[in-house]
């Protein structure tokens, strides 16, 4: 018995080879085996849509799939001529196959299958690349399924690949500044990259220190990876980072050509020699991952005197092996004729460190050049030594003997520049006098104040060493060098308190912790520092007092660690005296806040500065204090401030801002220290809420507060804050809030959320005590009121917590506030918290499983209190009707349907007060507007006025209106306000919506003309020309921007009648604005290259300005209009394109669904672009393929569906097209300008179709479309109002074919007459051809035979006076044709006689088959 076992194939094979089998993608079947191998595989989604994965290497798997997509595109390669890629190509897929064959044999190591692998990568990515593919993101060599990773992850593994082009310099000579001249793309000096050459790297960037990265990427280092060191030094020198390393430049030499007829071919040979001669050995290196050697040789500049190397060096140089060093430059001639012969003739050096032990400084050294020979011998360096190296050196040295065995060369010199990248090195005096300041015990001092003159740079380079040697200094000698140690360290921790220097701050902390053995410094340092406070009332400059404030947090680091040491080394000696020590300092620190500070600016400075640090210290103390303890320092320091808020507004502001600091330090999260510190906190931010002083600052601290309290799990200390908070600021917390909202200050976000965290961690018992504290019932009324006012505003916030114990003491007095209430209620309903619809189901029936939809609840008692106000409802009418169209804007149905009584409701009582309701229907409208323009509403909302069913116990808006006696009008202002919601929520949708332009302004010009034309509102009208005209704008359509402007333009007359302000114009005149807007209309008309519809407008502002007498305007305006038409005359302007565009389907927006619109093309746009750019703007939108009118299957369904195609414009303006002298740049105009109608020809042949001569049987059928508005006009596109449809016989159809290529002859022969072409006849000439070519070989010969047979003219006897027509036409066009042909002799070329003599032959040939036929 045979099993059947299903073979799928996986790629196509065409079989092409003898007796080939055809197998098909996805064929299954019975197939002879030495045709199939089988290939294990998974299937998924098995079906028709099934997918299968063999199972083997995924990147065998990719080179296939690879191969075969690069086969298509390698063929494409030697259709497009690009054969070098081709041949190229075909290389690398040969290649790729072997690497396949390999991989798949099964036969190599896992080494070996990584090698082959990347082989294969590599090729592949080179592939992609060159043939424009997409490169492909790589992990262990392996394709990376983003499916099956985050995008996280997809980001990380994605490497750089970048290609580096070679680029050839002209001139070798310039190579030193190739780099510049490729960047400034100097191209005359380089050679550009040709595409076939390259060098391809990849690059990753790794995050981290260096052993970290180490542990994580240990591949990398596995493959002998350099790693290279920046020049100068990294953002952060840690404590223990040693560094030695001098980077030199070979700039430039200028060398004698030494009685050579040419230029020498000079190398540099460089040595770095020890003092006693030695060569270093391994001290040069010329690049990361090079090995190190003991001489360097720079390339050679053919035949230059003057080279410039540009070449940078690396020296690390061993620190013992710097002083006495120096390095040596050998000069030596090349000769070109013995390749191996060097000639040396000079030489130059220079000392690595000076005689006062400051190294080389990083600049540009110019050296002296040594004549010397290949017989001179270096073993004797101190021959040379004692010379002078550069200028400043011989400067140095003014007695040379001029008996020397070297002779400097005066005419010669030699550049190079060096930058010492070093940890133990410095090339600044005062600094190495510092860290060697044993050897000059009498200078301490000048040394200790000469500190201050060292570079920021140096000293966070050296600052574990300035550290160590200061403190060592403080150990000598306590008494005569405490204060300046002091000094100096206040500098230096004030110079890391700059932001050049600040994120050396860990390298501070860690000397801190790590470094510092200053076991006795503490006694010293809480000297000076009391020393330093105690004298801020006596001193007039306290500068260093000021300094050593600001230090004041790592003083105390210093202090707190000197302690511990000490305590460590003695087992806590001494540790009363420490104590009483530091209560003394806090002495002096509360002495320095008490001083009266407003007399003093220096004092309010030093002041500032003791506040700003103040909280620094906390974590210091608190290492050797209990919390308690530090709790009482910090207290009785923040007590000894003023308590005043009139000291000045910046110490008000550092004094809050150190609060804050105390507020959000570690300190305050303790409980003990908060009961502590609350009161003093909480006094002075109410002194500052009562004078209404920063409040930003207060609301910052308050808010820390309470999410502190929150955070705590001590319940009774808990309790215990919020009654002291309670007590403090409930009362202040609610006027700020209402002085606040009053004045509409930014700060009242911050402050409700203050009055909320307050009000959610009060507790029954809380608001039992503060009821409890009122004295009367005047105090709790006043109270509640405040509450009440800040919650209908705390309403706006969108942040109501579901706590109403307030808001039921409220009504219980407040029953008769009416409009407040309906405000709050409003509020209530439309706050983000309750719109269930944006929560997940489960949350949503959780909640209403709780609490039951609180909306709808609210929404039946504000229903319920419109209803008890009876006959004072008139009063809220139509002040209400804003904030109730609020309410039905939520998505329940519920809740709209019971707002929906009170619009009808709202209607009919002014109704009855005034006989119409003009009031609601006007507010009603304005903000339908505002608040669907904000983006509120959704589908639904367009029935909301118009719902016939019943929803609950209340009727519909429509049907209550219905029985009405203003029913006749109620109606129509429902029916008019339910389009108007369709309109907006179009609008709304385009504008929230990531549309085009298009759509948003098509959507825009149809809402705008529902203003104007159906509701009249003039108002509205007028804002949404503005927001059209700033889309045109912004699309750059400024000849529909000019237009649209013109609208309002329109509405103004020629008064001096006042405006008021109004958008973004100021109030003026209706004259002065009806100018300023015709002023900008023709601006946007020149813009938009549209001068002649800006001109007229010239000519309107011209008779404005003179009968004003205004001249210095009316010569403006028409120097204005003179450039105007000589723009018309010289500037090019193309002709657009017109397109007609169906959109069928439901699913267009409103204003598009199911109409016609013809669009007006951009520049250079084509049928085929404009297409795509329609299909890109309806994504979703599928191209009807034909010009068929659709049927009403496509019209009702649920998609959208596009028509496009070409219309011909057909001009109104003929006269001026028909004017034989008018130049063709001004008929271009009229051509495609004002065009309201538009044609469309579909050739179809009625009957059989004559084989012989198909124009017999060829009929047109032209549709004429008709606009609503002209083009261009305040769109690009209008809707077609009519369409006619007429068929045009064969022999009308070559009537008007004839017709309209006589007027084209015409034209172009007339522009030749009268010189409005000139120089090139080549239009003309291809013109001539094209006409006559066609008249003899086809053309008007084919309508000869189709029209002037006599069985055509016995079977159409209707059609003699058509045929006559045609005779005629056609004996004009050899009228017109002969003419034409004269003017070509006229000006043809000698060079292109022989076509115009052929086009004379064949026109003789025309002209006699026309009079054979006509006889």
């Amino acid at each position: 018995p045979w099993t059947p076992n299903e073979a799928k194939f996986i790629c196509s094979f065409r079989g092409p080879v003898p007796q080939g089998l055809v197998l098909e993608l996805g064929e299954t079947g019975i197939f002879p085996i030495n045709y199939i191998h089988l290939k294990k595989a998974v299937v998924s989604n098995r079906g028709q849509y099934e997918t299968v994965v063999p199972l083997e290497d995924s990147v065998i798997t990719e080179v296939t799939a690879t191969l075969q997509e690069w086969a298509v595109l390698w063929k494409q390669l030697y259709v497009k001529h690009k054969i070098d890629l081709f041949y190229k190509l075909r290389h690398v897929m040969n290649e790729l196959i072997d690497l396949r064959r390999q991989l798949l044999s099964g036969h190599l190591t896992q080494d070996q299958v990584r090698e082959v692998k990347r082989h294969l990568t590599v090729r592949l990515d080179w592939g992609n690349e060159h043939l424009g593919l997409d490169l492909v993101p790589r992990k262990d060599f392996e394709v990376v399924d983003s499916d099956q990773i985050s995008v996280s992850d997809l980001y990380k593994m994605v490497r750089c690949n970048t290609r580096l082009y070679f680029f050839r310099c002209n001139n070798e000579n310039e190579w030193y500044q190739i780099h510049e001249n490729i960047i400034r793309k100097s191209s005359t000096k380089y050679t550009a990259p040709s595409s076939n050459y390259g060098l391809i790297i990849s690059l990753q960037l790794l995050r981290g220190e260096m052993e970290q990265i180490r542990r994580e990427y240990p591949m990398i280092f596995n493959r002998g990876v350099a790693i290279t060191r920046k020049i100068g030094f990294p953002d952060v020198i840690m404590p223990g980072d040693i560094r030695n390393d001098l980077y030199l430049t070979l700039e430039k030499g200028d060398f004698e050509r030494g009685g050579k007829s040419v230029q020498k071919n000079i190398e540099v040979t460089m040595y770095v020699l020890y003092a006693d001669g030695e060569i270093l050995k391994d001290c040069i290196s010329l690049g990361s991952g090079e090995p190190s050697r003991s001489l360097y040789h720079s390339f050679v500049l053919y035949h230059s005197n003057s080279p410039r190397w540009g070449e940078v060096i690396k020296l690390p140089i061993p620190i013992d092996r710097f002083r006495g060093s120096h390095l040596r430059f050998e000069f030596r001639h090349c000769s070109t004729k013995d390749k191996g012969e060097k000639k040396l003739f000079g030489f130059a050096f220079t000392p690595l460190m000076r005689d006062d032990g400051t190294t080389l400084s990083d600049d540009i050294h110019e050296l002296y050049v040594y004549k010397c020979d290949e017989n001179s011998t270096f073993n004797n360096h101190a021959l040379y030594l004692g010379l002078p190296c550069c200028k400043e050196d011989y400067n140095g040295c003014p007695n040379i003997p001029s008996s020397l065995i070297f002779q400097r060369s005066t005419k010669e010199s030699f550049a190079i520049s060096t930058q010492l990248s070093s940890t133990k090195l410095t090339q600044n005096v005062d600094l190495l006098a510092l860290l060697k300041w044993k050897a000059y015990p009498d200078r301490v001092m000048d040394i200790l104040g000469r500190l201050r003159h060292v570079s920021g740079e140096e000293i966070v380079k050296f600052l574990q060493d300035i550290l160590d040697t200061l403190f060592v200094i403080l150990d000598d000698n306590t008494e005569k060098y405490g204060l300046l140690v002091f000094q100096s360290l206040v500098f230096i921790i004030n110079l890391l308190r700059d932001s050049k220097y600040f994120h050396f701050r860990p390298v501070m902390d860690t000397y801190i912790q790590k470094h510092f053995a200053g076991a006795l410094a503490y006694k010293e340092l809480i000297r000076c520092l009391k020393w330093y406070m105690d004298r801020s009332a006596e001193l007039v400059r306290q500068d260093h007092i000021q300094e050593a404030m600001r230090a004041l947090e790592y003083l105390f680091k210093f202090i707190v660690q000197s302690r511990i040491l000490y305590s460590r080394a003695t087992c806590g000696m001494e540790e009363e005296q420490f104590r009483a020590s530091i209560q003394e300092l806090f002495q002096s620190i509360r002495f320095v806040l008490s001083l009266d500070s407003r007399s003093s600016e220096t004092l309010i400075f030093t002041q500032a500065a003791l506040l700003n640090s103040f909280p620094a210290i906390f974590d210091e103390l608190l290492q050797m204090f209990t919390v308690q303890e530090v709790a009482e320092f910090v207290r009785g320091t923040l007590g000894s401030m003023p308590s005043t808020v009139h000291i000045g507004q910046s110490m008000d502001v550092v004094k809050l801002q150190s609060i804050a600091r105390t507020v959000d330090s570690r300190l305050f999260s303790f409980s003990e220290s908060r009961r502590i510190l609350l009161p003093v906190v909480l006094h002075h931010i109410h002194l500052h809420l009562r004078q209404q002083k920063e409040l930003l600052i207060c609301s910052g601290i308050l808010s820390s507060i309470f999410s502190i309290i929150k955070t705590s799990s001590v319940e009774t200390d808990v309790i215990e804050e919020v009654e002291m908070m309670v007590e403090s600021l409930l009362d202040v917390l609610l006027q700020t809030l209402l002085t606040i909202m009053s004045k509409s200050q930014s700060q009242e976000g911050e402050y409700v959320s203050c009055l909320l965290s307050l009000l959610r961690q009060m507790s029954d018992t809380h608001f039992q005590h503060l009821l409890e504290n009122f004295q009367s019932k005047d105090e709790l009324k006043e109270f509640l009121l405040k509450t009440f006012c800040v919650f209908r505003n705390l309403m706006k916030m969108s942040v109501f917590p579901r706590d109403w114990m307030v808001m039921r003491l409220m009504l219980k007095y407040f029953g008769g506030v009416w409009n407040s209430y309906f405000s709050l209620s409003v509020l209530f309903i439309n706050q983000p918290s309750l719109q269930l619809e944006s929560v997940t189901p489960a949350k949503r029936k959780k909640i209403l499983d709780k609490y039951g939809d609180m909306r709808v609840m609210m929404a039946y008692e504000l229903f319920s209190m419109w209803q008890n106000l009876g006959e004072h409802k008139i009063h809220f009418i139509p002040g209400m009707i804003g904030p109730f169209l609020g309410v039905t804007l939520v998505p329940q149905p519920e809740v709209r349907n019971i707002m929906i009584p009170i619009f009808h409701d709202m209607m009919d009582w002014e109704q009855r007060k005034n006989g119409n309701f003009k009031q609601v229907e006007a507010e009603l409208i304005d903000k339908l507007d505002s608040l669907v323009s904000e983006g509120k509403g959704d589908e639904n909302y367009r029935e909301l006025f118009s719902l016939t069913q019943l929803f609950g116990p209340y009727p519909s808006l429509l049907e209550k209106i219905e029985q009405e006696t203003w029913r006749e009008t109620g109606v129509s202002f429902v029916t008019s306000v339910t389009r108007l919601m369709e309109r907006l929520l179009d609008y709304r949708d385009c504008m929230k919506g990531d549309e085009t332009e298009n759509k948003k302004i098509g959507c825009t010009v149809n809402l705008m003309n529902f203003y104007k034309s159906e509701i009249n509102k003039e108002e509205m009208y007028i804002r949404y020309i503005h927001k059209l005209c700033d889309m045109h704008l912004q699309a750059e359509n400024y000849t529909e921007a000019a237009f649209t402007l013109l609208l309002y333009c329109e509405l103004l007359q020629w008064e001096e009648r006042p405006l008021r302000e109004f958008l973004h114009y100021p109030s003026q005149t209706e004259w002065q604005r009806k100018e300023n807007l015709c002023r900008k209309i023709i601006h946007y008309f020149n813009k938009g290259k549209s001068w002649e519809f800006g001109i007229p407008l010239c000519r309107e502002l011209a008779i404005q300005y003179e009968s004003l007498y205004d001249y210095q305007s009316l010569s403006w305006i028409r120097k204005m209009e003179a450039t105007y038409y000589d723009n018309i005359m010289e500037q090019q302007r193309l002709e657009p394109e017109f397109f007609r565009v169906g959109f069928y389907g439901r699913k267009f927006p409103f204003f598009l669904r199911n109409k016609e619109y013809v669009c007006r093309g951009h520049d250079y746009e084509r049928l085929e672009a404009f297409q795509q750019r329609m299909l890109s703007e309806f994504p979703q939108a599928i191209a009807m393929q034909h010009p068929n009118h659709p049927d009403d299957s496509i019209l009702q369904c649920d998609a959208q569906y596009l028509q496009i195609y070409a219309v011909t414009p057909i001009p109104d303006n003929i006269d001026v097209l028909q004017m034989d002298r008018v130049p063709d740049r001004i008929k271009s105009f009229y051509r495609v300008n004002n065009i309201r109608k538009f044609r469309y020809d579909r050739p179809f042949h009625k009957g059989p179709k004559d084989k012989e001569n198909e124009f017999k049987s060829l009929w047109i059928e032209r549709t004429t479309l008709t606009l609503t508005h002209s083009l261009p006009g305040i769109s690009r596109w209008f809707e077609v109002e009519r369409r006619e449809l007429v068929e045009v016989s064969p022999l009308e159809n070559a009537i008007q074919v004839v017709e309209n290529k006589n007027q084209e002859l015409r034209t172009l022969i007339s522009q030749y007459q009268h010189k409005q072409m000139h120089g090139n006849i080549n239009l003309l000439s291809m013109c001539l051809n094209g006409v006559i070519d066609a008249a003899v070989n086809g053309g008007i010969a084919r309508y000869q035979e189709a029209f002037f047979d006599r069985d055509y003219i016995t079977t159409h006897p209707g059609d003699a006076e058509k045929i006559t027509q045609l005779k005629e036409l056609m004996h004009e066009q050899v009228h017109i044709l002969g003419v034409g042909l004269a003017v070509h002799e006229k000006f043809v070329h000698p060079e292109m006689r022989p076509l115009h003599k052929k086009l004379i032959d064949q026109f003789q040939m025309m002209r006699s088959s026309l009079y054979h036929v006509s006889r």
